[in-house]
């Protein structure tokens, strides 16, 4: 028998038989992990297994490679940050529909677990959160492998006048060196390069270019699958911030 225990983010829920859940979790010492846990769909264990939610695990198998068992114990709920809040609801789901997408099964990632809970454990401060979600993408890519430069020009190597990305390095563009080339590029708005007012339209439009990599590179190179529903639905939400 295998045993571990460890802590993490509920991510999703699937029904199992009548009575029974399959989670999946986001912990710093295993990864994204999935497990069944027996009873998890009754009166008593159903409100407390919710995505977002902080658990206490203990994780138990016959084998390795097995599906294996979880026992989970509540350590923080985040439904009642959520419920009478839109752009909170809306960016719960998008981390973790992201992150169940995205992360490899059983690949530690202490770092990204550990941006991921500071980001949920602000959800509800309307003003700081949804940069705070921008510079969690950014990492998010940077952690996969997929990380932007946005140090100096692709092209020139200066740092001045960076206006745009390029979709095939992940580099910034000075608006001289993009030329003809300016329409195909993605948008460098300020907050991106840590600059300018943090708006919710400007935040929206470059979290635009930051889900052109997080589909087209991070996503693509594990299938082909689009960015979850839930994710458009938060950019929408902070695009009608003022």
């Amino acid at each position: 028998m295998i045993e571990w225990r460890d802590q993490g983010a509920l991510l999703a829920v699937r029904t199992h038989g009548e009575s029974s859940v399959i989670i999946e979790v986001f912990t710093p010492t295993h990864g994204r992990h999935a497990g069944v846990v027996r009873g998890g769909a009754s009166r008593k264990q159903a409100p407390l297994l919710q995505p977002g939610a902080q658990l206490d695990l203990t994780w138990k198998a016959r084998l390795d490679d097995h599906l294996g068992s979880f026992t989970a114990e509540p350590i923080r709920s985040r439904a009642a940050q959520v419920m009478d809040d839109r752009l909170a609801l809306a960016g719960l789901n998008a981390v973790c529909a992201i992150l169940h997408q995205t992360l490899p099964e059983r690949e530690a990632h202490p770092p990204l677990y550990d941006r991921t809970i500071a980001l949920l454990d602000l959800l509800g401060q309307t003003e700081i959160w949804p940069l705070a979600y921008l510079q969690w993408e950014l990492a998010l890519l940077t952690e996969m492998g997929f990380g932007l430069d946005l140090s100096a020009c692709a092209v020139t190597g200066t740092n001045e006048d960076l206006c745009y990305i390029s979709p095939k390095s992940g580099r910034a563009v000075s608006a001289q060196a993009a030329g003809d080339w300016a329409a195909r590029m993605l948008p460098l708005p300020d907050v991106l390069k840590g600059q300018g007012e943090a708006s919710g339209p400007e935040i929206a439009t470059a979290l635009t270019t930051t889900g052109y990599f997080v589909e087209h590179r991070l996503i693509r190179s594990l299938g082909d699958k689009p960015l979850p529903v839930a994710r458009a639905r938060l950019v929408e939400a902070i695009a009608r911030l003022t």
